[in-house]
Formats: structure tokens, sequence, C-alpha cells
């Protein structure tokens, strides 16, 4: 902002010195213009013949006019250039007083010229400046001439002594209050103007920020925005909105926006809506599915909201319209395990009545059993009922486990122990294949807080799949080691990575989902 206004003030000064290079060119020219014109009839001048030092001092004007152009071509210290042209202004209208009378010339309003001038484009400061500095130039000037010291050419006193010292002390005086008070007069409309122009600065910048901020509150929706006027027309939408309809401002801009959005139930037309009698809530929706140009199925849910500007009737709608999809799939899901859930549970107190009756029927072949003799062919079958009842049982006892989970038991255990454990179980169990080889590399021996059944199961689950899914040769690699945990305390402690590798396929697509 600061850099900005630094700009804006040099490129405004800039134009105020080119005005006044010009404005002094035109100025010089006329009395060029006048001084040939008298010249060429011969006519004298109140302050006397035309001279060479008015034709000097006129070249001279054009000669620093070239220079002040080449300055403001090729430097940007606009200001000093402007003191600097403003001083020698002010040399140059002295030397037009001393080369047209001294005391007698006219020409001293020039002076007020000048003044006027520094105000207008340095402002007060500048004004000051240059009616100390004509005052100086102006003083010096009269002192010299009445004291004999100077003659200034075109003079009418051949004895400027005959004035008495009081009345080139009034005419100093007078001329110096007279610099002063215009320099003072003439800088309250700039510095008027200034200051409007620096409080117009900041309300440009006030509403360049706010509109910048709309812009961002708009980018940073994630729902699409959609802005109509009173035809329906689109006005305005957000990045969430192009993105939900695979389209760009400038191709929709202006277009209706039924033609673009293709929403059953949704008051798109002005005809489907009493515009005048809206309340000033917004209208919501229900979800609509919306194929975009891209060819994706999403659900839209979509409010409008009257768009009214106080103290009149409304001049559009705001069309709000937020991509539900994500949010619908995980409805689902949460319903497809919810419908999960509830068959998980039913399932577990079945399960939990048929072992009742399980319980009955061992009890029963055992009292059966008892009463036989070992070698007789009942007595075996008794024997295979119970073991398959007891296989029943245990599977039973498997599903509750996983249906109705137990709450966890906390405490510090060895987690290689545990791993050593379940992996002579699994090379002895009868789903593993004896042409995998297996590998441990247990680096850390820390002690670790969980539940040791919960954990025992995990491992014993992946080793499972492990031992279906790898194929008649393979590997299977297992891993453990610590991990220091940035930033935590004493509670939380460090952590232990357990990896499991092996030569199978991996999961399918399919698979995964489960």
């Amino acid at each position: 902002m600061v850099e900005t206004d630094l700009n804006n003030s040099q490129t405004e000064l800039k134009k105020r010195l080119q005005k006044l290079m010009l404005l002094r060119l035109l100025f010089v020219s006329l009395l060029l213009g006048v001084s040939v014109f008298l010249q060429a009839r011969e006519t004298k001048t109140y302050f006397g013949d035309i001279q060479t030092s008015h034709y000097l001092l006129i070249g001279a004007v054009y000669l620093l006019t070239f220079i002040y152009i080449i300055l403001i071509t090729f430097f940007k210290n606009y200001s000093r250039q402007a003191y600097l042209q403003l001083i020698l202004d002010s040399f140059f209208i002295t030397a037009v007083i001393y080369s047209t009378g001294g005391i007698g010339s006219i020409f001293s309003f020039l002076y007020v010229l000048n003044i006027i001038n520094g105000s207008f484009i340095l402002y007060r400061k500048g004004g000051m400046t240059l009616a100390s500095s004509c005052s100086i130039l102006y003083g010096l000037l009269l002192d010299l001439h009445y004291f004999g010291i100077i003659e200034p050419l075109g003079s009418s006193l051949d004895y400027p002594f005959e004035y008495q010292a009081s009345t080139i002390f009034y005419i100093i005086v007078v001329n110096i209050l007279a610099f002063y008070i215009v320099a003072f007069l003439s800088s309250l409309p700039s510095e008027q103007a200034k200051k409007s122009r620096d409080e117009l600065r900041v309300k440009e910048d006030d509403i360049s920020k706010l509109e910048a901020l709309n812009e961002w509150i708009l980018s940073s929706i994630g729902s699409g925005l959609i802005v109509t006027d009173d035809q329906k027309r689109i006005i305005r939408l957000n990045p969430a909105a192009e993105m939900i309809f695979s389209l760009t401002g400038s191709d929709i801009t202006g277009k209706k926006v039924s033609d673009i959005v293709n929403l059953p139930g949704i008051p798109f037309e002005p005809a489907d809506l009493e515009i005048k009698t809206l309340p000033e809530t917004p209208y919501n929706y229900s979800d609509n599915d919306y194929k975009n140009n891209m060819g994706d199925t999403l659900s839209l849910r979509v409010s409008m909201s009257p768009l009214i500007i106080p103290d009149t009737e409304q001049k559009g709608s705001i069309f709000l319209f937020q991509d539900v999809t994500g949010m619908k799939r995980i409805e689902k899901e949460i319903k497809r395990i919810e419908g999960l859930a509830l068959v998980g549970e039913l399932a577990a107190g079945i399960a939990h009545e048929i072992r009742n009756p399980m319980a009955s029927i061992s009890g029963s072949i055992q009292v059966l059993k008892e009463e036989m003799n070992a070698n007789d062919v009942n007595a075996r079958l008794m024997e295979i009922i119970l073991r398959e009842i007891d296989r029943l049982n245990r599977l039973i006892n498997d599903f509750l486990r996983f249906a109705r989970p137990k709450p966890f038991e906390m405490r510090k255990f060895h987690l290689n122990e545990l791993i050593t454990e379940s992996l002579e179980l699994i090379k002895n169990s009868s789903r593993w294949k004896k042409n995998i080889f297996l590998r441990s590399s247990l680096d850390s021996d820390d002690m670790m807080l969980s539940d040791p059944e919960q954990i025992r199961q995990v491992i014993w689950y992946i080793l499972l799949n492990a031992a279906d899914a790898l194929p008649e040769r393979g590997f299977l690699h297992i891993t453990t080691r610590k991990i220091k945990r940035e930033g935590h305390d004493e509670t939380t402690g460090d952590m232990i990575e357990l990896v499991f590798r092996d030569s199978g396929k991996g999961f399918t697509p399919k698979a995964l989902v489960h």
C-alpha cells in the first residue's frame, strides 16, 4: 500500500511539473511574440526599449526547459526537480524585474504567480519556501538598486536614492507580507485537495481489500454458489460451482441458470416463483442427482435465497449447491454396517441359545457312553459326536468373541515372546505349508502396554491369512522395531512397529472392500 501511494504521488507530481513547463513556455513565447512585434514597429515600451537582454532571458528559459525535459525523462526525483524549477523561476523573475526597471518595474506580480505555482505543486511547504526565496531576491534587488550598487536596465530613475528609505522599506515589507499571505491562502485548496485525495485513496484501498476479501471468501467456500438476476441469468459463480458443473464463469455468465443446471423441481425460471412475495428466508430442497459434462453423477443439495437490497424489491437469487456425494456414500456405508451389527447381535444371541442345548446333549452322551463297552460300535460313534460337539462349541466361542468382544484388559507384556509363541503354533498348524520360509527379525524386546489376548488374536489371524494366501513356495518375514515419537510425554511413550511381509500376490480390489 505504501509503495502504491508513493508511486501515485510521484506520477501526479510529474504531471504537474509537465503542466508547469508547458505554461512557462507559453508565457515566455507570448513575451517573445510581443517583444518582436513591438521591435518591428519600433515602439517604445513603458519600461524602455527592447533590449538584447530580454531575448537572452527568453532564450535561457527555452534552454532550461530543454534541460528540464531531459531531467524529468531520465530521473525520478520529481520533488527535487520541482524545487529546482520553481527557485530558478524566482531568479528568472528577478532578472526580468532587473531588466525592466528595478524599483519601478511592474513585473513584481510574477513572484505571486510563482508562489501560487509552488503552493499548487508542492503544497504549503513549497509555497512557503517560494515565498521566502522571492522575498530575499526581491528585497536584495531593491536594496542594491536603491543604494546604487546596480543599475537595472530600462530604469527611468536617474537617482533612485531620491526615494525615501521608508518608502523602499514599505514596498519591501508590503510585498513580503503579500508573498506569505498568498503562499498561505493558495496552499489551502491544494492541501484540502491533497487531503481529499488521500482519503479517497484510502477508501479505494479499503474497497479493493473488500473486493479481494469477497473473492477469497467465494473461492474458499466448498459449496457451489451461483448468483442470478431477476430473470435468472447468471451474474456470478464461484470456483466450486465451476468444478461441480465442469464449466468456467466466462462460458456461462449471462446465460440462464436453467440452461446450465438441469435439476427437476428447482425453480430456476422466474415463472416458477413469485419473486415479489419471497420471504427473507432460504428455500431448502431435497437432494438431486446431477450428471455433469464429465459424465460423473453427483448428489447435490440445493438451497436458494432471495437476493434483496434494503428498501428495494428483490433483485435476484442466490443458489447454493452442496456436493453431498461423499456424504451419501458414507451414510450408505453406515447403514450397511448398522445392518451387519444388527445381524451380528442377532446371530450372537442365537449362538448363545444354541450353546445351552449343546451342553445338555454333550452331557447326556457322556452318561450314555460310560454305560457302554469301550469296544462297542455305539461308543465309538458317541466319541465322534462328542468331538464334533466340542468343535462346534469352539466355533461358537470364536464367533461370540468376534460378535461380542470383551473389554480391553490393559497390562504390560513382551511382544516378542507373544510373536514367538504364535509362530511356533502356526508352523505346527495343518494350514501351514512346509515349503514356506518363515523368518523373524525382532529388534525391540521392550515391554508394551496393551491387551495381550487381543494382540495375540490379531497376529494369529494375520498368520492364518498369510498361510492361506501364500503359494506352495514363498516366504513370510516379520519384523519389530521401536519408533521414537516426537514431542511425546511420559504417559504416551514410544511406539513399536510390527510389520508382516510375504511373497503373496496381495489383496484384490474385491477383497479390499471386505
